[in-house]
Protein backbone atom coordinates (compact mmCIF):
# COMPACT_ATOMS: atom_id res chain seq x y z
CA UNK A 1 0.00 0.00 0.00
CA UNK A 2 1.33 3.46 -1.00
CA UNK A 3 0.72 6.78 0.92
CA UNK A 4 1.02 9.98 -1.33
CA UNK A 5 2.69 12.44 0.33
CA UNK A 6 2.23 16.30 -0.37
CA UNK A 7 4.76 18.93 0.97
CA UNK A 8 3.25 21.80 -0.28
CA UNK A 9 0.24 23.30 -1.42
CA UNK A 10 1.10 23.66 -4.73
CA UNK A 11 1.60 20.29 -5.16
CA UNK A 12 -2.43 19.55 -5.13
CA UNK A 13 -3.72 20.43 -8.26
CA UNK A 14 -0.71 17.93 -10.29
CA UNK A 15 -2.18 14.92 -8.01
CA UNK A 16 -3.18 11.88 -9.48
CA UNK A 17 -7.13 12.11 -8.89
CA UNK A 18 -6.76 8.67 -8.31
CA UNK A 19 -5.18 8.76 -5.68
CA UNK A 20 -7.01 7.22 -2.19
CA UNK A 21 -4.44 8.08 0.59
CA UNK A 22 -2.79 11.24 1.01
CA UNK A 23 0.02 12.58 3.64
CA UNK A 24 -0.01 16.30 3.83
CA UNK A 25 3.24 17.07 5.44
CA UNK A 26 2.49 21.06 5.47
CA UNK A 27 -0.27 22.80 7.56
CA UNK A 28 -3.34 22.90 5.01
CA UNK A 29 -5.69 25.63 4.76
CA UNK A 30 -9.66 24.98 4.47
CA UNK A 31 -9.07 25.94 0.95
CA UNK A 32 -6.35 23.30 0.39
CA UNK A 33 -8.29 20.56 1.58
CA UNK A 34 -11.51 21.81 -0.81
CA UNK A 35 -8.70 21.56 -3.43
CA UNK A 36 -7.44 17.72 -2.59
CA UNK A 37 -11.23 16.58 -2.19
CA UNK A 38 -11.82 18.16 -5.58
CA UNK A 39 -8.50 17.28 -7.23
CA UNK A 40 -8.61 13.49 -6.14
CA UNK A 41 -12.46 12.69 -6.16
CA UNK A 42 -11.27 8.78 -5.09
CA UNK A 43 -10.08 10.22 -1.69
CA UNK A 44 -10.31 7.88 1.07
CA UNK A 45 -7.57 9.32 4.00
CA UNK A 46 -6.30 12.50 4.81
CA UNK A 47 -2.97 11.75 6.95
CA UNK A 48 -2.15 14.81 9.03
CA UNK A 49 1.08 15.30 11.81
CA UNK A 50 -0.83 15.46 14.96
CA UNK A 51 0.44 18.94 15.50
CA UNK A 52 -1.47 20.00 12.06
CA UNK A 53 -4.67 17.53 12.91
CA UNK A 54 -5.55 19.75 16.29
CA UNK A 55 -5.84 22.86 14.02
CA UNK A 56 -8.24 21.41 11.51
CA UNK A 57 -11.36 23.49 12.01
CA UNK A 58 -14.73 21.64 12.78
CA UNK A 59 -16.25 22.67 9.61
CA UNK A 60 -13.02 20.61 7.62
CA UNK A 61 -13.90 17.68 9.71
CA UNK A 62 -17.27 17.98 9.13
CA UNK A 63 -16.80 18.26 4.98
CA UNK A 64 -14.62 15.31 5.27
CA UNK A 65 -16.83 13.45 7.23
CA UNK A 66 -19.66 14.58 4.26
CA UNK A 67 -17.47 12.81 1.39
CA UNK A 68 -16.57 9.64 3.11
CA UNK A 69 -12.90 10.58 4.08
CA UNK A 70 -11.27 9.86 7.14
CA UNK A 71 -9.01 12.51 8.60
CA UNK A 72 -6.03 10.58 10.44
CA UNK A 73 -3.31 11.42 12.96
CA UNK A 74 -0.13 10.26 12.04
CA UNK A 75 3.55 10.64 10.44
CA UNK A 76 5.49 8.94 7.30
CA UNK A 77 8.77 8.61 9.46
CA UNK A 78 12.03 8.63 7.67
CA UNK A 79 10.49 9.38 4.37
CA UNK A 80 12.33 10.87 1.77
CA UNK A 81 10.25 13.46 -0.64
CA UNK A 82 13.29 13.65 -2.99
CA UNK A 83 13.98 10.24 -3.40
CA UNK A 84 10.22 9.08 -3.96
CA UNK A 85 6.76 10.93 -3.93
CA UNK A 86 5.19 7.60 -2.43
CA UNK A 87 5.78 6.18 1.35
CA UNK A 88 5.43 2.50 1.07
CA UNK A 89 3.80 0.61 3.99
CA UNK A 90 6.30 -2.46 4.39
CA UNK A 91 5.14 -5.65 2.91
CA UNK A 92 6.16 -6.96 6.13
CA UNK A 93 3.36 -5.65 8.27
CA UNK A 94 1.06 -5.62 5.38
CA UNK A 95 1.53 -9.64 5.97
CA UNK A 96 1.84 -9.50 9.69
CA UNK A 97 -1.72 -7.59 9.71
CA UNK A 98 -2.70 -10.42 7.10
CA UNK A 99 -1.70 -13.14 8.93
CA UNK A 100 -3.11 -11.98 12.74
CA UNK A 101 -6.37 -11.38 10.82
CA UNK A 102 -6.32 -15.10 9.35
CA UNK A 103 -5.68 -16.61 12.98
CA UNK A 104 -9.05 -14.45 14.03
CA UNK A 105 -7.33 -12.17 16.08
CA UNK A 106 -9.85 -9.43 17.08
CA UNK A 107 -9.29 -5.95 14.80
CA UNK A 108 -8.39 -3.82 17.84
CA UNK A 109 -5.72 -5.99 19.17
CA UNK A 110 -4.54 -6.37 15.85
CA UNK A 111 -4.25 -2.41 15.26
CA UNK A 112 -2.50 -1.92 18.79
CA UNK A 113 -0.21 -4.30 18.13
CA UNK A 114 1.14 -3.77 14.89
CA UNK A 115 0.95 0.09 15.80
CA UNK A 116 3.51 -0.53 18.40
CA UNK A 117 5.63 -2.53 16.09
CA UNK A 118 5.56 -0.15 12.89
CA UNK A 119 5.43 3.37 12.05
CA UNK A 120 1.77 3.27 11.76
CA UNK A 121 -0.89 4.80 13.73
CA UNK A 122 -3.37 2.18 14.95
CA UNK A 123 -6.14 3.94 12.77
CA UNK A 124 -3.51 3.55 9.55
CA UNK A 125 -3.57 -0.12 10.76
CA UNK A 126 -7.26 -0.48 10.68
CA UNK A 127 -7.56 1.30 7.33
CA UNK A 128 -5.34 -1.11 6.19
CA UNK A 129 -7.22 -4.20 7.71
CA UNK A 130 -10.38 -3.30 6.26
CA UNK A 131 -9.09 -3.23 2.77
CA UNK A 132 -10.13 -6.00 0.67
CA UNK A 133 -6.93 -6.76 -1.03
CA UNK A 134 -5.50 -8.05 1.83
CA UNK A 135 -8.17 -10.68 2.44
Amino acid sequence: MKIRVVSSRDEIISLNPNERVVHLAFRPSNKDIFLLVETCPKLEVVQLPRSYKRTISKSIEMFLEMQKVELMEGDVWGHRKDINEYYTVPSSVIEKIKDMKGEGVPAEEVAEKVAKESKLNSKMVMYILNLKQIE
